[in-house]
């Protein structure tokens, strides 16, 4: 049996949105068992907020958007992994802008938020979907599956069509010590060409070298921090999104996935144990 569990103490960071732009500072509080994991958005009068459950999420264009009555978050992902990761299901996340910060574009930086803040065990039990049988959402070549597995798996195939990325695989179980050594570290991407386009679409405002991986037509423009740091990036933005089941028991297997089939799993997987 696994107890939930809470921060030991409340801890805060601030930085920008990768796609806002915008400044934000995040405090992590300490929750009450069953709590799960809260956005509450203190920027705005009522101060609302969304629970991070599959059922809230309404958008998955280049980042995973929670919503629920007058809150909204979104590219909630890179911080959704560290909590699914380290075991954290009550935690509340006090939030002034709609966009967590986006720290070096990896989830070390909530990883190691985790980790000073402490973590204490709680007597409730979690509730933990243990895969019984295949579940699979897919989307002409692509796809994701869930099968029943004694602890928790990734497999990813990403392609790219990038003559410096081509085909990654990544087959990782996902422990605290493995996720942090092989995944954490692990950045998201973008491509030179499409930076102007995206901006013009309001995303990838706070993208910079510093947080993004960017390549040109021929090459990676800033040292990788993986050899294979695109396919490593995808199995944790898998992690973060199908910690919006409260977390699970299965080898998820994934070729060419993306949030939207992610998420859309998640609710599968949610929608079966109800």
């Amino acid at each position: 049996m696994q107890h939930q569990k809470t921060l030991a103490r409340s801890i805060s960071y601030t930085g920008i949105g990768l796609h806002s732009g915008k400044d934000v500072t995040i405090t992590l509080h300490p929750a009450e068992e069953h709590t799960g994991i809260v956005f509450k958005r203190v920027d705005l009068p009522s101060q609302p907020s969304v629970r991070a459950v599959a059922g809230n999420v309404t958008n998955t264009m280049r980042a995973t958007t929670l919503e629920e009555g007058e809150a909204k978050v979104f590219t909630v992902e890179h911080l959704m992994a560290a909590f699914h990761v380290m075991g954290v299901t009550n935690c509340l996340v006090e939030i002034t802008s709609p966009e967590p910060p986006v720290a070096d574009g990896s989830a070390k930086l909530f990883i190691g938020l985790i980790e000073e803040a402490g973590i204490a065990e709680q007597q409730a039990e979690q509730n933990i979907h243990v895969i019984d049988k295949a579940y699979t959402v897919r989307d002409g070549d692509k796809f994701i599956t869930v099968v029943p597995y004694d602890g928790f798996r990734v497999s990813f195939t990403s392609v790219n069509p990038h003559p410096y990325i081509g085909i990654q695989y990544g087959d990782y179980e996902i422990t605290p010590d493995e996720f942090k050594r092989e995944i954490s570290n692990a950045r998201t991407i973008a491509f030179a060409h499409e930076i102007e386009a995206l901006q013009k679409m309001g995303l990838g405002l706070g993208g910079s070298m510093e947080n993004v991986v960017i390549y040109d037509k021929e090459q990676a423009l800033n040292p990788l921090h993986y050899p294979d740091e695109l396919v490593r990036h995808k199995i944790l933005d898998v992690v973060g999104d199908l910690g919006l089941t409260g977390g699970l028991r299965g080898h998820v297997i994934a070729v060419k996935s993306s949030h939207a089939l992610n998420t859309q799993l998640a609710k599968l997987i949610v929608a079966a144990k109800e």
